[in-house]
């Protein structure tokens, strides 16, 4: 059986629900889902259960969604996920968050969630099964300012945090839990750290900044290696939002300051910048992904609509149509599932 042109498959005796993109934005109902095919679909209902934060995060499985809870408890908000949408939200996390997040990230293999927090410990990360399981311990080595971002490798074995606070950047090890932090890069990201990610390989980590040159990119096995040398055409404001496609082969950071979305070729650094797309976000591009194939990308913004999304091949295609029901306020968060 198929599926909006993918193969239907069985989690926990389910169909594997068929893509989707989730917006997380100010303004309830805080999370906006959409079917995706080539555009946007229906608004999903909203989940019974509102959440209150803005990052969100799909299970790689299909099954689960989580959603960060801002500066109000329970912090963190976890949903089943199916074809038809949101299920019923999973019981909170025995030991919550010890305050407001503003990032969250499912583990690849789907059997961890993290949670980055504004401040505390930072950071709470759980096992997951259908549920919040009991909160691992945290690291030996805790971010200084408060992480903006998190990000697993695309092996799952190591873990990732832009940090508000030097050194901006933070990586561990990951096996059922944090290993010891890995050696910061000799050459640090030039300010605040607002998110980070890893090329699916596991080749190379990128993170998106304040503070020019706004993304800083190292080669990664195991710990960070010599800086990538500075794109020619830089991003042209601070740099809120980084990802690669799964494919490997382009980077995508979104910035304040026109025109708010900045796309390179990546082969063991930064090609040509790719044109930008004929119709722009309209505002501060917050957070940015691209779908698992790797066909198309969007940004959460700061303006209405909030979200832009396009086909991708080796560069922008023609701006998808807006989705009819939109995101009810500045859009911070963007996953594609």
């Amino acid at each position: 059986m198929r599926i909006l042109g993918v193969t239907a498959s069985t989690i926990s005796g389910n169909l594997t629900p068929p893509p989707a993109i989730a917006v997380g934005h100010g303004g309830s109902p805080r999370i906006s889902t959409y079917p995706w095919s080539s555009g946007f679909g229906t608004k999903f209902a909203n989940p019974a259960t509102l959440p209150t934060g803005d990052a969100v995060s799909f299970k790689p499985q299909g099954d689960a969604v989580a959603v960060s809870g801002g500066g109000t408890s329970p912090y963190v908000y976890a949903y089943p996920w199916s074809i038809t949408g949101f299920g019923t939200k999973y019981a909170n996390p025995s030991t919550l968050p010890a305050s407001g997040s503003r990032g969250v990230r499912f583990r690849p293999q789907g059997d961890a969630l993290v949670v980055a927090s504004y401040n505390s410990t930072f950071i709470s990360a759980y096992p997951w099964s259908s549920g919040f399981g009991t909160k691992y311990s945290n690291p030996a080595t805790l971010p200084t300012g408060g992480p903006y971002g998190v990000n697993f490798s695309g092996t799952g074995n190591d873990i990732a945090f832009a940090d508000q606070a030097t050194p901006f950047v933070l990586a561990y090890p990951w096996s059922s839990g944090f290993g010891t932090k890995y050696a910061n890069p000799a050459t640090l990201p030039a300010g605040v750290g607002n998110q980070v990610a890893f090329t699916k390989s596991g080749s190379d980590i990128a993170v998106a900044h304040n503070t020019s040159p706004r993304i800083s990119a190292y080669p990664w096995s195991s710990g960070f290696g010599t800086k990538y040398a500075n794109p020619a055409t830089l991003p042209t404001g601070n740099g809120y939002g980084v990802a690669f496609t799964p494919q490997n082969n382009a980077i995508a950071v979104s910035h304040s300051t026109s025109p708010f979305i900045t796309t390179y070729p990546w082969s063991s650094g930064f090609g040509t910048k790719y044109a930008d797309p004929a119709t722009l976000p309209t505002g501060d591009g917050n957070e940015v992904a691209f779908t698992r194939l790797g066909d198309a990308i969007a940004v959460a913004h700061y303006t209405s609509p909030y979200i832009s999304a396009y086909p991708w091949s080796a560069g922008f295609g023609t701006k998808y149509a807006d989705p009819a029901t939109l995101p009810t306020g500045t859009a911070r968060g963007v996953d594609f599932v």
